[in-house]
């Protein structure tokens, strides 16, 4: 007997509670589908909760809702709650009355020996402490509920801390990029009277300036920041709210009196004395009635969270869309930015090309132009012996130096070209972070 699992299922729709024999190694799906035979909830409306407020997992085994040990397994309880419901309004029916204790509950007055009155208020107490421990049940689901919904809140706080970082680094991106390119327009327009121009380029960049403003869109969040506040505004009332807390004083202050009755009442001697049960009945009415009362606040309470979770759980997909809308934003932004630099290093590239032919076109000029008047100088000029009209030519020292000035003027180009590439790193690291 001690190696059976049993597991107690306290349904928070209709405060009942229903038991189960597992199965060896039974799956909690397995469990689910006797669930729904025995309550009418669907597997896929079912939400199973521990007392701490965590969802048991449909990768473990049905064991799972069984503590280890032999103490407290018998008291051990599983939350059911149905996912397709938010109100939870009842009725709720009270347990039933023994026999034995409705007997005097219809007639208060009636005398009866002490031997058998001490029988009937023995079950009246039970009764009465049966009452008390059904709402700490309850109680105890509605504190499953809030841990549960404290759960989604704090996953929703972390999906929307990441929501409105991306959303803020996006919009640092998007004014460094709108910066960028309204800088590099202007200096395009300066130089194209005596530069490089391109209707294309130009066309290009002046289409991504729009398209960086449809990307603006992305980072407006602010509808979805508001409900969150105010979802979690209202999740700190319901937890400030008295009726978050055990409302069972008056129940337990009825008990320790029923106990006190049936206590006095042991210690008559059991003559031959009779007495009515007044006292006792007065309790137990008493008693249900703090305990419709409490059980009516407890489940309006119950209400309210599990409403704040449905509203969580409407949110969560909003906010994994606008996620995903502001890194699609952001990943336009930074292919932009990219395309637009490698616009820029082409047209360096273009210029630097036309620099360096018209250097060299200059030099071939100059060196042509000065060879036909070293030639044909007249020989009275010349000293005493006339050169021969070959030595005016360049010797092959002057090659050698006109090789080494190439050389010098590539090495200069390969070193501006390095300096750029360091800055447009740079660039790209202010860009990143």
């Amino acid at each position: 007997v001690l190696f059976l699992q049993i597991v107690h299922i306290l349904n928070m729709t209709s405060a009942k509670i229903v038991s189960f024999l597992l199965h060896p190694e039974e799956s909690l799906h397995s469990l689910q589908n006797r669930i729904e035979f025995e309550t009418g909830i669907s597997t896929g409306n079912q939400e199973l909760l521990l007392e701490t407020g965590i969802c048991l997992d449909p990768r473990k085994p049905a064991s799972q809702c069984v503590i280890d040990g032999v103490r407290g397994w018998d008291s051990y309880m599983v939350y059911l709650f149905d996912k397709s419901k938010t109100v939870y309004d009842g009725p709720f029916a009270s347990r039933s009355l023994s026999d034995c204790v409705n007997y005097i509950v219809q007639d208060s007055k009636i005398q009866l020996p002490i031997p058998q009155l001490r029988k009937v208020w023995a079950e009246a107490v039970h009764y009465v402490i049966g009452l008390k421990e059904d709402y700490s049940r309850l109680f105890q689901g509605q504190r499953a509920a809030m841990l549960s919904l404290l759960r989604y809140n704090a996953n929703l706080i972390k999906m929307k801390n990441n929501m409105v970082s991306a959303s803020q680094q996006l919009k640092a991106k998007l004014e460094f990029f709108h910066q960028s390119i309204r800088l590099d327009l202007e200096r395009y327009s300066d130089q194209m009277a005596y530069g490089i121009s391109s209707e294309k380029m130009l066309k290009a960049w002046k289409e991504m300036e729009e398209k960086a403003s449809q990307c603006a869109q992305a980072e407006d969040i602010g509808y979805l920041d508001e409900q969150i506040m105010a979802l979690h505004t209202e999740i700190v009332e319901l937890q400030k709210s008295p009726y978050a807390r055990r409302q069972g004083e008056v129940m337990e202050s009825l008990e320790q009196k029923a106990i006190e009755l049936y206590k006095q009442l042991k210690a008559r001697p059991p003559d031959h004395a009779y007495s009515d049960s007044t006292d006792m009945v007065k309790i137990i009415v008493q008693t249900v009635q703090s305990q419709d009362r409490v059980l009516k606040e407890l489940f309006g309470h119950l209400s309210k969270l599990l409403g704040c979770k449905q509203k969580i759980i409407d949110l969560l997909p909003e906010i994994e869309v606008a996620l995903n809308n502001i890194k699609e934003a952001d990943n336009s932004v930074m292919q932009m930015q990219g395309k637009r630099q490698r616009e820029i290093w082409h047209l360096l590239k273009i210029a630097c090309t036309q620099s360096s032919s018209r250097s060299l076109v200059s030099s071939s000029l100059e060196g042509t132009a000065s060879t036909p008047a070293a030639t044909w100088l007249p020989q009275s000029c010349s000293g005493n012996s006339a050169p021969h009209p070959l030595s005016s030519l360049a010797a092959p020292e002057d090659g050698e130096n006109f090789a080494d000035m190439i050389r010098e003027n590539v090495n200069y180009l390969e070193l501006f070209s390095s300096i750029l590439q360091e800055v447009r790193q740079e660039q790209n690291s202010m860009m990143v972070s």
